[in-house]
């Protein structure tokens, strides 16, 4: 009997050629005893997707990596998070074709093919257009913040939920629909100290993260400020989805005004959600315990 992976990845393949994929986002860490075939696809890319540090270095098929945060995920947040990580590195675009390959960890073997037409499939990704984030937002920064509220959501602080707000861009007119409540633990230290693409600044973020109020993020990284109060309103005419609370409001609100976008967690569930122009854009669900 043919190895399942092998099966699972000619028929994703077959798929990606038939559809004219822009790219096959592959689970990397479950193809350890399969190695990617060569010359099967026509004109698609070939991103893998991992949740490790290091890996062996990839064969001559392989267009990109991305890496994922090496915390416990849904196959559908693997494949949320990877694609909207494609987005951002710019390796697709709004109506591109993509197929995803993934599975679960433990049992070591693809067992899941999704089709994602990006900028139609509004399960997976509810807006429609994802290309002003990277107009206004580096993709380093955006993917730093994506995937350390992640993180936070998914292992919390000290054992005990977390639930926050990370505004990123547009500060200045951010700053001018916001207040502080409490004096800002930032205020004082050198940019560089306080950049989020800093891997000691990670730490300092999630034990700030208890405190009320959002975190103001400028374009480059730089965090301004926490503890911050969005002076804001419910968004007009967009309907958010039952359930969500004062801060889901606020990061709509914040979001309908200015050009940036707000990553938030909620304390409640462990989702994370990201806004723009107002509305959802991604949900990422915390995985069943």
């Amino acid at each position: 009997m043919r190895p399942l992976n092998a099966v699972i990845f000619e028929s994703a393949c077959q798929i990606a050629n038939a559809i004219h994929a822009k790219a096959l986002f592959v689970h990397a860490d479950l193809i350890k005893d399969y190695p990617l075939p060569s010359g099967m696809l026509e004109q698609t890319d070939v991103v893998l997707v991992t949740q490790q540090e290091k890996m062996p270095e990839p064969s001559a098929e392989v267009t990109s990596i991305l890496r994922l945060p090496p915390i416990p995920l849904t196959r559908m947040a693997r494949i949320k998070l990877a694609v909207v990580m494609g987005l951002s590195e710019g390796y697709v675009s709004t109506g591109d074709k993509v197929v995803c390959l993934t599975g679960v960890p433990s049992l070591n073997y693809l067992d899941c093919i999704v089709v994602i037409d990006i900028g139609k499939e509004h399960e997976l990704l509810t807006a429609s257009d994802f290309s002003r984030i990277a107009e206004h937002i580096p993709s380093q920064v955006f993917e730093a913040v994506l995937n350390l509220a992640v993180e936070l959501a998914s292992q919390g602080r000290e054992g005990k939920p977390v639930g926050t707000i990370f505004v990123i861009g547009d500060h200045e007119k951010v700053l001018q629909f916001s207040r502080q409540t409490i004096f800002n633990p930032f205020h004082g230290y050198p940019e560089e100290e306080r950049n989020v693409l800093n891997p000691q600044l990670r730490d300092t973020l999630k034990e700030f993260s208890a405190l009320d109020g959002a975190f103001i993020i400028r374009e480059d990284g730089v965090v301004l400020c926490a503890g911050r109060h969005l002076n804001v309103g419910p968004a007009p005419n967009i309907d958010l989805p039952q359930g969500l609370g004062s801060r889901h409001v606020a990061a709509a609100g914040i979001t309908a005004i200015t050009d940036a976008i707000a990553i938030v967690i909620s304390e409640s569930t462990g989702d994370v959600r990201v806004f723009q122009n107002g509305a959802v854009f991604l949900e990422i669900e915390k995985p069943p315990r």
